[in-house]
Formats: C-alpha cells, structure tokens, sequence
C-alpha cells in the first residue's frame, strides 16, 4: 500500500510562493492537466503543480531551437538539479522556485523521483532524434516521458487502505501515462512533422501506406491514413482500458483527478476516431463545457464504480 500525506502542514512563505508559481506555470502551460488537479486537496494540488512543473522546464529544453549539444548539456544540468533535490540539498530561500517546491513536496509525499531522470532520457531520445520500428520500440519512449509521469502522480495520490491489488497500482498507472501519450501523438501528427519528428512506428506508417510522412493538411497519396488512425486508436483504448484499472484503488479526490484528465483524453480519441484527417488540420481539443462534464463525471466516482464492477464480473 502506497501512502501520502493527508493533512494540510504548516508551508512557510518562501515555499508557499514557490508552490504559486508552479500553479501559474501549470495554469498557463497544461490547461487539461491544470483542469484536473484542481480536484485534488490542496496538499496534492500543491505537490502534482510541483511535478509538472519541473517537467515542463524539461520538456521546454527538448523542444526549444538550441544545438543539439546545448540540449544535451542542459538537459545533464537539469539532471544535477534533480540530484540536489532528491538529497534535500535545495533551501527554502533557494532563487529557483521549482526546485523550492518539488523538494518541498518529496519531503512530503513518496514521489519515485527517479521518474524524472526516465523524462530526461526520454527527452534526449528526442534530442537524438530517435525513430521508432515498432510499437515495442515507442513503449519505451512512451514509458520515460508518460508512463514515468504516471509513477510520480501515484507518488502523491497514494492507494487506499486495504484496496485489492494495489501491489499492481504503479504497473496501471504507466499504463494509463502510455494510454495519454499515444492519445498525444495522434493529436500531434501535423505538429510533430512539421518540427521533423515521427512517433508513430514505421512498421504501422508502412502497413497503411504512410511512410512517406504527413507534410500537409492531406494524407500522402494513396494511403489508408483513416486505418492507420483506428489502428492507434484502438491500441489506445485498450491502453485505458488496463489504466482505468487504477481507479478504485484511489482515493475519492484522486480518482476524480485522474478520470477527469483520463477520460479528457478519451474524448479527444473519440474526436480523433470519428475524424481522423482533422488532425492534419489543427488541433483537437475538447471546449469548457465538455471537460466539465468529464469533471462532474470523475467525482462522482462513475468512473471508478464501473471499472469495480468489470473487474468484479471478470473474476467471477
């Protein structure tokens, strides 16, 4: 059983304002993410802007317009940081904010940050510009930049007291951080090209016909970009399908947080499924009233309450 930190402890000043301004960073950057943790007591709130903060700054070096070199460099310095951290070296006076807060918070909640070090690798398979065969191959990126992400959040959400089979509780949540991911890269598609990256494995773009890329607001000629699309999707569902497993092992708060960010993504591969050319077009996103839903969904446990249930019939 994984436990956190429940009750609101004393948070000096300086750290206070280090937690503020990684919930403005969270704010501005990660509007599906931010939407979510506003669910979360505010101890964890605190914590997850922490998380995703110093992420962002490593996710910001990988895909800035610096040297390769530079990167790399950076991205190792970033990695000395991390060190610090973990070993309780940062003060509270410290002039970086993010480092001030996520110390704050592994000193508080049982964060795996070695997890961090998996994002960092994962950011320079990018910055070497990795390709992947198979899907075998782009587990393992997913697994440093998403399914790693994953591992970190059940950190400070913890498991609850007692619940069946939480021994497999970090297992679920990377597989739900892959299930976000491959939802991310399907979105991205159009993006990705342009800046001269390719996720998806050469094996599926050869299946469908899609190896010659995606330049423009069109498939390439002749292929079947709708099949490849489904292909995904369908990986991706039963991707969130296992994840979801995750939830009644969570408490009410954290299972909301994670269905709401979870099931906004679903309903981004829903879009993705009935539509798959638009993502050649533009970004798809979900409008307010729509995550709201999914929110409003989350807390009141549906969610969590059907995965028992499927869970419960499988057994029996």
């Amino acid at each position: 059983m994984i436990r956190t930190v429940e009750s609101e402890q004393h948070v000096s000043p300086p750290v206070l304002a280090a937690y503020s301004y990684c919930e403005a960073v969270t704010g501005q950057q990660a509007r599906n993410f931010a939407y979510g943790i506003r669910l979360l007591p505010t101890p964890k709130r605190r914590a997850m802007s922490a998380l995703y903060a110093f992420s962002r700054r490593v996710d910001d070096i990988g895909d800035g317009a610096l040297a390769a070199e530079v990167k790399t460099a950076r991205l190792e310095e970033t990695r000395a940081l991390l060190d610090r951290i973990r070993d309780g070296k940062v003060a509270e006076d410290d002039t970086d904010p993010v480092a001030v807060a996520l110390t704050h918070s592994a000193s508080h909640f049982p964060i795996p940050l070695g997890g961090l070090d998996e994002l960092i690798d994962g950011v320079l398979m990018d910055v070497r510009g990795e390709t992947y065969e198979t899907w075998d191959d782009l587990k393992v990126y997913c697994r440093c930049v998403a399914g790693a992400i994953g591992r970190l959040s059940l950190g400070v959400f913890g498991t609850e007291p007692g619940a069946r089979g939480a021994e497999r509780a970090p297992e679920y949540a990377d597989t739900l951080g892959l299930a976000l991911q491959l939802t991310n890269i399907l979105r991205d598609i159009r993006e990705d090209a342009e800046g001269g990256r390719v996720y998806l494995p050469a094996d599926d773009l050869a299946k469908f016909g899609c190896s010659a890329g995606f330049s423009g607001s069109t498939p390439p000629e002749g292929a079947d970009f709708a099949g490849l699309v489904h292909f995904e999707v369908r990986r991706a569902r039963a991707l969130f399908a296992e994840g979801y497993r995750l939830l009644p092992m969570l408490d009410r708060r954290s299972g909301a947080c994670v269905a709401a960010m979870a099931g906004i993504y679903r309903r981004l591969l829903d879009r993705i499924e009935r539509e798959p050319e638009a993502v050649l077009r533009g970004r798809v996103s979900l409008p307010g009233r729509e995550k709201a839903y999914v929110a409003v969904r989350g807390l009141s446990g549906l969610d969590a309450r059907n995965v028992s249930r499927r869970t419960v019939r499988r057994r029996g």
